[in-house]
């Protein structure tokens, strides 16, 4: 509500998904994008596109960013919680999602590289130890937040 002029504002807020993809290993998928630091990993993620819903911005992102499918199964997919991101105006739907297969192929307009990590891997990032194979989403974030999800299970 504007107090100069008495108008009301509805800003806008575009849905988002982000998810960490699981393989059949237990591994996930973690990509980089092309504008971060060589070290940075996190989930994948992506806006919802108009008329779609969440569970096929998830799928298509996905597919999109790495080559890797999602399952079609209701067990293949779910919501875990939402963040919002507040720059530029988001509303992060975090999700967890079950490969149907393991081969990546890049977009590598979006993605400089993805690969599977483990667990360990993972545990290493969030820990800060000098073997982490990358570097954690900081604690702040919804990804963060996935990653540690999927370590307590």
């Amino acid at each position: 509500h504007c107090s100069v002029d008495d108008s009301s504002h509805f800003p806008r807020t575009d849905p988002a998904v982000i998810v960490l993809v699981r393989d059949d290993d237990d591994r996930a998928l973690l990509g980089r994008q092309v504008r971060w630091e060589p070290t940075w990993f996190s989930t994948l993620a992506g806006f919802v596109e108009a008329g779609e819903s969440a569970e096929a911005a998830v799928r298509r992102e996905v597919e999109e960013e790495s080559g890797v499918r999602v399952g079609t199964r209701p067990e293949d997919l779910q919501y875990l919680g939402s963040q919002p991101w507040p720059f530029p105006s988001q509303l992060m739907i975090g999700c967890i999602g079950q490969a149907e297969g393991t081969e990546i192929t890049l977009d590598e307009t979006e993605m400089a590289e993805a690969h599977w990590f483990t667990r360990e891997d993972v545990i290493a990032s969030l820990e800060a130890r000098d073997d982490a194979p990358m570097v954690s989403p900081p604690p702040h974030t919804i990804a963060h937040q996935l990653f540690r999800w999927w370590i307590a299970q």
